[in-house]
């Protein structure tokens, strides 16, 4: 049969088989989604989004100070480590996996119906992290504009907002060098305009009672929102343009302060004690599970975006090399914010009188507290707050126009008749909804509520759908499927390295992320405040609703086949009739004729009737048939 099949290739064809429907006039609803979905409108857009979603504030304010708690240089030793089993292999399998189909992180999973709830967790996981990441941008527009005056308001104390324990500690330091008083036993102006102004924290007895709604950080929040709204309201065409400035600016910015850095005086000692390696710290697992945790998130593995962004390529777009370039971009990214963060500390230290480690902190506080506590110590201290600011801006909204696009994309591939026409007024309202969730984060107690989804929306969830995403396409789809699609679209079919990795390697490593962070976990807190156990349980919950829905989509996804239960679950783990490349011209091998309306017999015919002579794809195309072809003789 399968000869027969192929005799086609060398038999004449008539005309009007060689045509489309589409060249026919009988045109198929079905067939024109593609075209209606929408596309990158040059490689470059993909590329510089890619870049934008993966580096992002976790560049800034994790990787530095994960870096020197985790012996300093010794640190990259497993980083790349990690990249190289981890980070690269997966980020390569889920751009793969929506190119191949141009679908979104729901309807891609045509490929094995009994996992589809996955694709619903990665939903729920980036629409909360989507509400309390825009809040964190909030706060960046805050102090933004906080920054546009000549004189920064969390330089000096004496405000209404400070305390007796305020000191400004910049003018701390007598003649020799010698402290006048104890710092610990103090509280800077930095520290009291955040916790004390911005968030008002004081207002509030705890996350059981958040208090009162911060208009300004309201507005704030609603200003966000129109942002993200705005960049998206086109979708791909719209944000794909926007990341020429977001994406590429933040590195003027960045290069602006690492050259403004390392010039200042002790600029040395915080570059010291940001790599010197400490080797010995290799010896612990701790440092290990942290380089994977830094690379797992920082690339944006399992959130749907990078799934997103590649269903909106051209099916041939080579994101093999894409692959390198963004994952190896995005490291040595984190290297370059560590050198520009530290040389700033090390002055600071200096300053001071005090040690590096004393100044140095982890995610917000670098970026509320410390840096902007730094820039009151430089020359023009506005203008350099200002550049700080308005780069962590970009850098946070590239990854906000990710999420969005994710959750717009997901939904309307589901529905398309209905949404894709209305896709603007669809995304608009899931702004208004998310805006009107994230209002809890404007209160007193916002913050409470904003660790709480920090720590836990995208934390076991997360490992769980990336583990099951990695199991379900090469142990239920099968391996040798997968490249053989990857052979299809890209010309080659991956290397034993990239096909160790997604069957062994990399779920190991994820399944030895998820214990450890199973095993170690610790109840959330800010600062002295412990959280209460019910709110420890709606924690817990949050990410458990996410590993709840994979075996609720199997459920869903068995109950809708007939037979015994052995045979719906061989039917729903099997790929859909119409799973495969989107245009009928990419499709060959078992991929031919399955389309809604299909009635050309070989689309390998249309791509020689269309563009003359036979290119490298069509002859990938005619080698994948053979292998098919050969499989298939030596199963019977």
């Amino acid at each position: 049969m399968k000869k027969l099949q192929g005799a086609h290739l060398r038999k004449p064809v008539t005309p009007d088989l060689l045509m489309t429907p589409s060249d026919q006039g009988d045109v198929d609803l079905d067939m024109d989604f593609a075209a209606d979905r929408g596309n990158w409108t040059g490689k470059l857009d993909f590329l510089l989004s890619c870049i934008g979603y993966c580096v992002g504030l976790g560049n800034v304010w994790r990787f530095p100070y994960r870096a020197y708690t985790n012996g300093g240089g010794a640190f990259l030793v497993p980083y790349f480590l990690m990249l190289a089993i981890c980070g690269i292999p997966l980020f390569f399998l889920e751009l793969s996996l929506g190119q191949f189909s141009s679908l979104g992180p729901l309807a891609v999973w045509k490929i094995s119906p009994l996992f589809k709830g996955a694709g619903a967790a990665m939903l729920l996981i980036v629409g909360l992290v989507a509400i309390y990441y825009n809040m964190i941008i909030a706060y960046v527009l805050f102090y933004l504009f906080a920054s546009l005056t000549s004189s920064l308001p969390w330089e000096h104390c004496g405000n209404w907002w400070n305390t007796d324990l305020c000191l400004e500690h910049r003018g701390s330091q007598n003649g020799n060098g010698a402290l006048p008083l104890n710092l610990t036993s103090t509280v800077s102006p930095s520290e009291e305009y955040w916790s004390r102004y911005v968030l008002h924290i004081q207002g509030s007895r705890g996350i059981g009672s958040p208090g009162g709604i911060r208009w300004n950080l309201c507005l704030c929040l609603l200003l966000a929102w129109v942002i993200v709204f705005l960049c998206i309201l086109k979708g791909v065409k719209s944000s794909g343009k926007v990341v020429y400035f977001t994406a590429t600016f933040p590195y003027l910015i960045l290069l602006m302060l690492l050259v403004r850095g390392v010039t200042l005086p002790g600029a040395w000692k915080g570059i010291q004690f940001y790599l010197t390696p400490q080797f010995h710290h290799l010896l612990s697992s701790k440092v290990w599970i942290e380089a994977a945790l830094q690379i797992f998130y920082s690339l944006g593995v399992g959130f749907g975006g990078l799934l997103t962004f590649a269903s909106y390529n051209t099916f041939h777009q080579n994101i093999y090399r894409d692959t390198f370039i963004v994952t190896l971009g995005n490291a040595i990214t984190s290297i370059l914010a560590g050198f520009a963060i530290f040389s700033v500390l090390g002055y600071m230290s200096q300053e001071l009188g005090v040690p590096v480690d004393q100044v140095a902190k982890a995610g917000p506080g670098l970026a509320f507290v410390v840096y902007p506590q730094a820039m009151t110590m430089l020359p023009l201290s506005p203008f350099w707050s200002f550049l700080f600011f308005f780069m962590l801006l970009t850098l946070g909204l590239d990854s906000q126009f990710a999420f969005l696009e994710t959750i717009v994309t997901a939904v309307t591939d589901e529905f398309p008749y209905y949404l894709r026409p209305k896709k603007a007024v669809f995304s608009g309202l899931i702004c208004v909804a998310m805006y009107l969730m994230g209002l809890v984060l404007t209160t007193d107690g916002g913050m409470y509520w904003l660790v709480l989804l920090d720590d836990y929306s995208a934390s076991f969830g997360l490992m769980v759908v990336v583990i099951t995403t990695c199991l379900a396409v090469t142990r239920v789809y099968g391996i040798q499927r997968f490249c053989r699609d990857i052979h299809m679209m890209l010309g080659f079919k991956p290397g034993l390295y990239f096909r160790a990795c997604w069957l062994f390697l990399s779920p190991a490593t994820l399944l030895a992320l998820l214990v450890y962070s199973i095993v170690k976990y610790q109840p959330s807190e800010y600062g002295s405040y412990r959280f209460p156990a019910w709110a420890e349980l709606l924690g817990i919950l949050m990410g458990l609703l996410s590993c709840l829905m994979i075996p609720a989509g199997m459920l869903v996804a068995v109950l809708r086949e007939e037979g015994s239960l052995w045979e719906r679950l061989q039917q729903a783990s099997r790929p859909a009739m119409d799973w495969g490349p989107s245009l009928e011209e990419n499709r060959t091998g078992m991929y031919v004729a399955t389309l809604a309306g299909s009635q050309s017999p070989k689309p390998l015919m249309v791509h020689m009737r269309k563009y003359g002579g036979i290119t490298s794809f069509e002859n990938t195309a005619i080698e994948v048939d053979r292998e098919i072809a050969e499989e298939e003789e030596s199963m019977m």
